[in-house]
Order: C-alpha cells, then sequence, then structure tokens
C-alpha cells in the first residue's frame, strides 16, 4: 500500500507561480510511476504530468507544456509540480497518483492505483 499526500496548494494571482508537493510512503518509492491530475466540479478528472520511476521520462498535457514542470526527489519519496505562467483555467484541486512500474509513463487515470486526497490550487484573474 502506498500512502500519498499533497501539499502546496492555494491562492495565486495569473501570471503567477506555484509549487505542489507529494509525500509518498508505504513502498519503496523509487519502484513507482508518479503522476499529477486535476479536477473541477462537473468535470472529469484530467491529466496534468507523469514521470518514470527513475525521473528519466516525463509527460505533459498540452495545455500545460511549457508551462508546468514534474521533477521527483527518491531521497524523499516526494514528487514536485512546479507551475509557472498560472492562468485561472488552472484552478483546479490537484491530485497526486502512484503506480508501481520501472520504465514507463502513464496518463490515463485508471492506470494509477494510488490516489491522494487532493490539494486546491486558485488563479484569480
Amino acid at each position: 500500500q502506498v500512502q500519498l499526500v499533497e501539499s502546496g496548494g492555494g491562492l495565486v494571482q495569473a501570471g503567477g507561480s506555484l509549487r505542489v508537493s507529494c509525500a509518498a510512503s508505504g513502498r519503496t518509492f523509487s519502484n513507482y510511476a508518479m503522476a499529477w491530475f486535476r479536477q473541477v466540479p462537473g468535470k472529469e478528472r484530467e491529466f496534468v504530468a507523469t514521470i518514470s520511476a527513475s525521473g528519466s521520462r516525463t509527460n505533459y498535457a498540452d495545455s500545460v507544456k511549457g508551462r508546468f514542470t514534474i521533477s521527483s526527489d527518491n531521497a524523499k519519496n516526494t514528487v514536485y509540480l512546479q507551475m509557472n505562467s498560472l492562468k485561472p483555467e488552472d484552478t483546479a484541486v490537484y491530485y497526486c497518483a502512484a503506480r508501481i512500474s520501472l520504465g514507463y509513463v502513464y496518463t490515463a487515470r485508471s492506470d494509477y492505483a494510488y490516489w491522494g486526497q487532493g490539494t486546491q490550487v486558485t488563479v484569480s484573474s
């Protein structure tokens, strides 16, 4: 079992930056691919970014490419999402997700077995 706890959400003005973190515990973090998804009320949870277990591969949704960066620190069992040039449409609850994997990245919600409780990110215009 893997436990995921997100932190770092908050309120930021459009054009600003924010970093959210996801601390993992319970299993060997370096064996897990990690991802960030986001969800607004009334809509499906959507993929944002993913990183492979080794950190060598990443993938991003088109809507965040060039603005968001996912990274991981295996020594701290933590994955980060650095969000720059934020837009009001980035407002959502951001969820961290994990699945066991040694080399691949995954972008579908159904690919992930473990989820955090979410952290709210609000971007004001």
